[in-house]
């Protein structure tokens, strides 16, 4: 029987799974979420009914939907008469970061489902981990650059400071020594002037 449905899957979308259980049979899915029709009409090979080969009886079975994201998303109930959110299996609320209806802390690795949907929440927290690193480290260099850019800053103001304040002592030194060889000729000069005035008044007397 799973042979024979998944022979056909390209077509119908359909993928028939082997539970190995005498209770739980053959499990159809559709990954596309679609709804799941089975027809039984006149029967099966070799007279074989539904339960024999491992189905529910005839009908339509609606698909179902599993949402996860690393952000915060929420579920709301439709307006209109088709709402379809209960028959799609999704219940309504607000969910956080990384979760897929279930907190790490309940999960329940007993089943395969359970296991299943342990893994995708605990690969959903490491990915909101992640997400969440990556902003940090984002955020830490971008102060890493300002820090810098301020240190860079500080070092030139503090330079110009000095620049301004500090007077140089050599250039400082030439200076003063040059004013006062300039003072005692600028003296001497004076000192000569006046001597030679002194002796022509001598001279006239």
């Amino acid at each position: 029987m799973v042979a024979a449905i998944n022979a056909i899957s390209d077509r119908t979308g359909v993928k028939a799974i082997d539970t190995d259980s005498a209770t739980t049979g053959v499990r159809l899915e559709a990954a596309d979420g679609r709804n799941i029709t089975i027809d039984l009409t006149g029967g099966t090979t070799a007279g074989l009914s539904s339960a024999d080969v491992g189905l529910s009886t005839d009908g339509s079975y609606s698909g179902s939907i599993s949402l996860s994201s690393t952000k915060s998303f929420s579920i709301e109930r439709g307006t209109t008469d088709r709402d379809t959110t209960a028959t799609l299996g999704l219940a309504v609320g607000t969910y956080g970061a990384g979760r897929t209806g279930q907190s790490l802390d309940s999960v329940d690795i007993s089943t395969q489902e359970g296991a299943v949907a342990a893994i995708e929440a605990i690969d959903n927290a490491i990915a909101s981990v992640d997400e969440s690193r990556t902003n940090l480290g984002a955020m830490q260099n971008r102060f890493t650059s300002t820090v810098s850019a301020l240190q860079s800053t500080s070092t030139n103001l503090t330079a110009a400071r000095s620049r301004i304040q500090d007077a140089d002592f050599a250039a400082e030194s030439a200076e003063m020594s040059k004013a006062g060889i300039l003072q005692q000729a600028a003296t001497a000069m004076l000192a000569q002037a006046n001597a030679s005035s002194q002796g022509v008044l001598s001279l006239l007397r």
